[in-house]
């Protein structure tokens, strides 16, 4: 029988609850993680996953934009009258106030603090804190069950109170295709 130690992953990647969600996703993104546990003062508090990330984000406001000024109505209550050379989105380009700027420019400003909203924010604020665990001498087939029930796709390996490891689906999916359960 092949117990969770067996297939567990035991170098792991932590993070800390004060890490910023911008530094949190490129180093998800560098180390090809869905997630890790958020641990402090060498105790497991929580576990971050993209999809915490994701919903935090959802959760937020939209990103604050400058309301375009609306034309003035014609005095006759019609459309006003355009140049038959103008094109056709020309109407466009008055409402948006980088229409003219060049590419560079236009780039660098989505860089402002107002599109970076996830370094403003911290793992602790999007973290999820309840903790599925399982032991290094349990079954993979019960890891794989509680995984299923609970609709998650890592579970922390807990022996005598300290984080040994963490089993993953990919990790009971190679199990399967290698024959050992």
């Amino acid at each position: 029988m092949t117990l969770v130690r067996d297939i567990m992953s035991t170098e792991l990647v932590v993070v800390s609850p004060q890490l910023s969600l911008r530094d949190l996703v490129e180093l998800l993104a560098d180390e090809h993680l869905g997630g890790a546990p958020v641990v402090t003062e060498g105790k497991v508090v929580g576990v971050i996953t993209l999809d915490d990330i994701l919903t935090f984000q959802a959760s937020l406001p939209p990103v604050p934009v400058e309301a375009a000024e609306e034309p003035a109505p014609e005095p006759d209550g019609g459309e006003a009258a355009t140049d038959g050379d103008e094109a056709v989105g020309a109407y466009y380009v008055d409402l948006w106030p980088d229409a003219e700027a060049e590419l560079p420019e236009r780039a660098a400003s989505l860089h402002g603090p107002e599109w970076d909203v996830l370094s403003e924010h911290t793992v602790e604020e999007a973290m999820s804190r309840r903790l599925w665990t399982v032991g290094p001498d349990e079954p993979i087939d019960a890891a794989a069950r509680r995984m299923q029930e609970a609709d998650l796709h890592r579970l922390l390996v807990v022996a005598e109170g300290r984080l040994s490891g963490i089993v993953t689906t990919a990790d009971v999916t190679r199990a399967v295709a290698e024959g050992l359960a």
